[in-house]
């Protein structure tokens, strides 16, 4: 009886000898690819040559069970006993190997945990221009009761945004909306933007005349180290108790209100931000009837090149006033597409339109 078990165990071992060999055999043709390659990965070459120990280890070891247990069945001897002293040598063999395994092993894991941090460090860097230009230019803009906002911001070819906008209400009559841009590309300017908006909010309800907001907020930025910064914006404050819109704008592109009768341009009233710490401003008040529209928007609108020809203020209007009757969202999509259309596709910089009618 105990011939035929030592026989079938037997019989087990060696089919698992079998199998080990055969992915020892695998795994050795991956080590042999691995050394091949010219761009050789030292650690994945390491761990590919552990693999294959392993299961060379194993086949090693179920050999000598199947030897040791076949001979065992064929000769009905106590002596046969002493082959099973054969079984130290892979025993010993382990007991080396175990320390390179787990070497290896937590080499393995160092490296995933290396590639983990990378994937969310990289993660991170994709997603940090996105969470910035949605402070700075938000995709969606909060309704105010009589009037229709429309906006639309293309981000150019930097990794971080320069444009922002913003409209807010500053009083229970009083709506403003903003727009900037601040020269350059990169995180410092980023910033820049995010800390002159919110400046903007704050000034703007603490000073009735937008000129005024302008002269505190370039006096508190320019105050710092920033010497190649500047910036150029733009603040319409619409009074509908009065029926007045008031506006100053700070080195900022021309923007336009397009009226009944026609259109009427709305020009700089002071010096870009952070030039001058103590630059003057001023503001002007217009009637703003129902059906009045504003155009704001920053220079990579009227800048969308094609070899030297600019976009331009002209363009600016004739695409506006070709789709005066259409709500502000679709005029600022229309002004987009005619600029890349001039520009063949693609324009370089952050852009940033808005629109406001007075209902």
């Amino acid at each position: 009886m105990i011939t035929y078990i030592l026989a079938a165990t037997a019989f087990l071992t060696l089919f698992a000898t079998l199998v080990y060999i055969r992915s020892a055999r695998l795994r050795f043709r991956v080590v042999r690819l691995i050394d091949a390659d010219l761009n050789r990965d030292v650690e994945a070459h390491s761990l590919a040559f552990s693999a294959y120990r392993k299961e060379a280890h194993s086949a090693i070891v179920y050999g000598l069970f199947t030897t040791v247990l076949s001979s065992a069945a064929v000769i009905d001897s106590p002596d046969v006993i002493v082959g099973f002293a054969v079984l130290a040598a892979p025993a010993i063999a382990s007991l080396w190997w175990a320390r390179l395994s787990v070497r290896e092993a937590r080499m393995a894991r160092n490296r995933w945990d290396i590639e983990r941090r990378a994937g969310e460090a990289l993660e991170q860097e994709q997603l940090a221009p996105k969470a910035w230009a949605a402070r700075l230019a938000p995709e969606e803009v909060p309704d105010f009761a009589g009037f229709e906002i429309g906006r639309v911001y293309q981000a150019g070819s930097g990794l971080m945004a320069g444009d922002f906008f913003d409209v807010h209400r500053v009083s229970p009559t009083r709506v403003a909306a903003v727009i900037g841009d601040v020269a350059g590309h990169g995180i410092e300017s980023s910033i820049t933007a995010f800390q002159a908006k919110y400046l903007l909010r704050v000034f703007l309800r603490q000073f009735r005349d937008p000129a005024q907001a302008f002269e505190e907020l370039n006096e508190q930025l320019a105050a710092g180290d920033r010497h190649e910064e500047f910036i150029s914006a733009a603040v319409v404050v619409f009074d509908t108790e009065a029926g007045t819109l008031r506006y100053a704008s700070a080195g900022h592109p021309p923007f336009f209100l397009f009226e009944e009768d026609g259109v009427l341009p709305l020009r700089s009233t002071g010096p870009l931000l952070m030039l001058d710490p103590k630059a003057s401003y001023f503001s002007r008040e217009i009637p703003m009837e129902s059906g009045d529209l504003v155009v704001m928007y920053t220079d990579g609108l009227a800048e969308a090149r094609a070899g030297g020809s600019l976009f331009g203020e002209d363009r600016i209007i004739k695409a506006a006033e070709r789709e005066l009757a259409a709500p502000p969202d679709v005029l600022c999509k229309a002004l987009l597409d005619a600029a890349k259309d001039h520009a063949g596709g693609i324009i370089d910089d952050d852009t940033a339109i808005m629109a406001i009618r007075r209902d």
